[in-house]
């Protein structure tokens, strides 16, 4: 069987009558023309006024878009947006773009030039977030759940704020998309944590799960941030547009959750006792791969192996490091960390707890260039040099007659079982 990795394909063999399946988001056709559908969707407004009527009497108009670790043709949409915000009659000087990077390292001037192209660099101003520079920050009260609220200080002083983004299942809101823009886009390092924390204290995954306490503190967040409008896309297991929606925040979201839903949704008949998993589209680091975690969670018998397939070329996870100290530890001893204050990262303990969450369903096995066998040991995974030999490793431990499922593009399949 061949998987994606990176750019290459990784190669291994699984005995015929061990194998489940091979699963992975459905054959979906995109679209001819990617402009011609974002022209559409700019002129189909969902539950909400059009983008002229949006911007009418704006002085400044703020547009928040994913960054270079999402999958989202940002380089044909922002120039179409420009044109449309100049048809009604803004000019690009009252124009700037901010990246929600969450809590992921800045962008580079190469990497923004390819994310966005070259139109969008020339025409206006482009930032990064900074979720951990308390001068960039704004707080301005607390969610429902109590969860205090800090803001990039350019969302609340734009008069208009537009997110562009695609809708994908994410184990922490249920689907990325819509107000996920702002919370965890461009919010500060704390406000994120807190967030992600209330999701994975539930000890069951929200993943395509569209209606949740998580997915109200986001738009909660949004609301308070002026988020007026979203263009939001779905895409193909290749990248390829199947479809955008735009409108108001929630109504837009809901529309395309449908949509991503009928994409990403996979039947998986049984649980299976081994599942080989792949990070692809997340192949950077660690930070973007572990999302290979939660469909596998979904599809894995308990006491089963996950072997997660990852090149990770740029490590575990830039921007929180301390992961690397507390990331392998059992829930409890995070859960102590977190109460006592020796753990200062929150969304870094939060995305630990979920990974220890899954480790007590499963023993995870990692195939990865990119990650030391001295890093996935403080992770708690076992190091292999080839699928093939964690493989070997896995049927060994669970018997001639285990069960192997395959998740080629395992962050972005949602497993549906009876």
């Amino acid at each position: 069987m061949t998987i994606p990795y990176g750019e290459e394909q990784v190669t291994f063999a699984v005995p015929s009558p061990n194998l489940l399946g091979s699963f992975w988001p459905q054959p979906t056709a995109a679209v001819d023309d990617v402009a011609a559908e974002i022209r559409r969707a700019l002129s189909a407004p969902i539950g909400g006024p059009g983008l002229a009527e949006l911007v009418e009497g704006a002085g400044q108009v703020l547009l928040v878009a994913d960054d270079g670790t999402r999958p989202t043709p940002t380089d044909v949409i922002v120039p179409l947006v420009l044109d449309a915000l100049n048809a009604a009659g803004l000019p690009d000087a009252r124009m700037q773009l901010l990246i929600a990077l969450g809590t992921h390292r800045p962008m580079t001037e190469a990497e923004m030039l390819r994310k966005f192209g070259a139109e969008t660099v020339r025409r206006i101003a482009i930032l990064n977030h900074e979720p951990f520079t308390p001068e960039a920050l704004v707080t301005v009260g607390t969610t429902p759940a109590g969860v205090p609220v800090t803001l990039n200080r350019r969302v609340l002083e734009a008069e208009r704020v537009i997110g562009i983004g695609s809708i994908v299942p994410h184990h922490i809101p249920g689907f990325s998309g819509g107000a996920k823009i702002i919370q965890p886009g461009v919010c500060g390092e704390r406000t994120t944590g807190e967030v992600h924390l209330l999701s994975v204290r539930h000890r069951v995954s929200l993943m395509g799960v569209v209606e949740n306490k998580v997915r109200q503190e986001m738009e909660a967040i949004a609301e308070r941030a002026g988020l007026r409008a979203i263009l939001n896309t779905v895409l193909n297991a290749e990248g390829g547009v199947v479809g955008a929606v735009f409108g108001e925040p929630r109504a837009a979201f809901r529309q395309g959750v449908a949509l991503s839903r009928r994409v990403y949704g996979v039947e998986v008949p049984a649980l299976a006792d081994i599942v080989v998993a792949g990070s692809h589209p997340c192949d950077s680091e660690f930070w973007q791969a572990h999302k290979t975690l939660y469909s596998a969670e979904l599809c894995v018998k308990p006491g089963g192996t996950i072997i997660i397939v990852t090149p990770c070329p740029e490590g575990v996870a830039a921007t929180h490091p301390g992961v690397l100290e507390f990331g392998g530890k059992p829930w409890d001893e995070i859960e102590a960390g977190i109460a006592s204050g020796a753990i200062h990262d929150l969304t870094g303990a939060a995305l630990t707890l979920a990974w220890a969450n899954a480790r007590e369903r499963a023993s995870v096995s990692i195939v990865s260039g990119g990650i030391t066998d001295e890093e996935a040991r403080a992770l708690s995974f076992a190091p292999f040099p080839t699928v093939n030999a964690a493989l070997a490793d896995a049927l060994g431990r669970h018997g001639a007659e285990a069960t192997v499922t395959v998740l080629p593009f395992a962050p972005d399949t949602l497993p549906i079982l009876p």
